[in-house]
């Protein structure tokens, strides 16, 4: 299964915003005005895609069919593709607090750490419905690192995930809208690009 493996802060300098979510990631962007060549509108629709890519960690082939899904369905194509993506089971898993990154939120679906009401699951790609309850495997719950993670992490406060600290397990109580969704991208750029 091809993932991504290209370098994160590196990435993040380029693209102009800490799309890993990494307190260091932005930590060398450089102070000094340097002269850069106006950027294109194809240019700027570019790095907007790139951005949602990164966010969620996924390849160009998925980021287009996730796209087409969206165009089909009926309301703003730029918002519905978001919520989608939102909902992708690694994606939840990051957001609930098991993962510090969502590389390791994806990680911990492959190698099958978590429960989607009660049943393991560990495809990264699987849509999360509202009232659906993501836990931790039994064995994974011992998992000092996963536990910690859970407890500790506050990076995300969202309105549509529920958590339950005492027995560490997460809820999608309703479907994200696209002003509560922490990602700094401008989406109708993305899909001007792709309905070129």
């Amino acid at each position: 299964m091809a993932t991504r493996r290209n370098p994160r802060f590196k990435e993040c300098r380029r693209l102009g915003t800490n799309v890993y979510g990494h307190p260091k990631a932005m930590n060398r962007t450089s102070t000094a005005v340097t002269r850069r060549k106006k950027q294109s509108e194809y240019g700027l629709q570019l790095t907007e895609k790139q951005k949602v890519k990164a966010y969620h960690g996924i390849l160009e082939r998925q980021m287009r069919r996730y796209f087409e899904e969206a165009r089909r369905k009926p309301g703003k194509t730029g918002d519905i593709l978001l919520e989608t993506l939102e909902c992708r089971l690694d994606n939840i898993v990051y957001r609930l607090g098991f993962g510090s990154s969502i590389r390791q939120a994806r990680q911990m679906v492959n190698h099958g750490h978590i429960l989607v009401n009660g049943k393991k699951v560990d495809i990264p790609s699987y849509r999360v419905n509202p009232g659906d309850t993501v836990a931790l495997t039994e064995k994974a719950a011992k998992n000092e690192m996963f536990r910690e993670n859970f407890l500790e992490r506050e990076g995300f406060t969202l309105p549509y995930l529920e958590k339950d600290r005492d027995s560490l397990v997460g809820t999608l109580t309703r479907m994200p809208a696209r002003e509560e969704i922490p990602v700094e991208v401008e989406d109708q750029l993305v899909v001007e690009l792709y309905s070129k």
